[in-house]
């Protein structure tokens, strides 16, 4: 079968240069838009300059030029947005409506993927306020695409491994101690970790996929789904010490949060309902939805060990 045109909107991002990397290693003629006012971004210019002697088309487009988006819709198959959702960087989520327009108009795409990546937002219409507006605006984007009759996958992906393991599920930490660690509760509510490479690989194989179109895509490798503890203590066999561990109660974490930023307290609000309440891993997986470790089982996913072993 004939490999999909893949655009990625978003592509010299933190998912999306991996995005960029998944689709052409798997064989995909692959678009990236990019804006002019790129041109002020040295990182970015090489690393779009890197992608297209890989191989890549490099398409300008701006959110605010309609017809720009229109014109590089139709080069391709298949639109896979992976702009920013994460307040403490610039939460987008919302311009994407724009995007769902231009494909609508364009009338060529047989799939789109949004910016989504994370937890699931039709499971939480309970989620604590201020953080609730990622899942809100993730499912006004929803609305847009299916009224559109734009066929979707949307990509539940979890727990991006760089934010979470790194810091052993602290907020705001990114290299784990090898001193000490702040527990949530009692630290044994199960999450799911997945290494970002793996989550642009199952992303990119879900695209000419028929099992998984207007689907739900939960990436859950059966290895990754641990408590916070058990993440330590995978951490504590590598360097060969144990951690000193304290906790935080559910009561005392929601009161830190008073006296932070809007977007901190976004984060935070994430944080206690992956961390407290376990949103990840409390249901299963319906007809709605596939898992990625299943349909793909050739993909040999990062384990959490494995992970944490680079920072040794």
């Amino acid at each position: 079968m004939e490999k999909s045109r893949v655009l990625i909107v978003g592509g010299t991002g933190y998912l999306g240069q991996r995005l960029v990397k998944a689709s052409l290693v798997l064989g995909h003629e692959t678009y990236i838009l990019h804006r002019p006012v790129t041109g002020v971004d040295i990182q970015k210019v090489q690393m779009l300059l890197s992608f297209k002697e890989q191989g890549a088309h490099l398409v300008p487009g701006s959110f605010n030029d309609h017809q720009s988006l229109v014109n590089a819709v139709k080069l391709v198959d298949v639109v896979i947005c992976a702009i920013s959702g994460v307040h403490i960087r610039s939460h987008q989520i919302l311009l994407q409506l724009k995007l769902v327009e231009a494909i609508r108009e364009a009338g060529n795409v047989k799939r789109f993927l949004p910016s989504e990546f994370g937890t699931d937002p039709a499971r939480m219409e309970n989620a604590k306020e201020p953080g609730r507006i990622t899942f809100d605006d993730k499912m006004v984007v929803r609305k847009a695409i299916e009224e559109a009759g734009i066929p979707f996958t949307y990509v539940s992906a979890n727990c991006f491994a760089g934010y979470f393991l790194g810091g052993l599920c602290q907020p705001g930490v990114i290299l784990p101690s090898k001193d000490r660690v702040v527990l949530y509760g009692d630290g044994n509510v199960k999450a799911i970790y997945v290494d970002e490479d793996d989550i642009a690989m199952y992303t990119i194989k879900t695209i000419d996929d028929p099992r998984t179109i207007n689907k739900t895509l939960y990436i859950r490798p059966l290895k990754n789904i641990l408590s916070q503890r058990e993440v330590v203590e995978t951490w504590e066999k590598l360097i060969g010490q144990e951690l000193h561990k304290s906790s935080i109660s559910e009561q005392e974490f929601l009161a830190s949060m008073k006296g932070q930023t809007y977007a901190e307290q976004v984060g935070m609000t994430h944080y206690y309902h992956v961390c407290f309440e376990g949103c990840l891993t409390n249901f299963e997986i319906g007809d709605e939805g596939r898992e990625a470790t299943k349909l793909y089982p050739e993909i040999k996913y990062t384990t959490v060990e494995e992970y944490l072993k680079r920072y040794l």
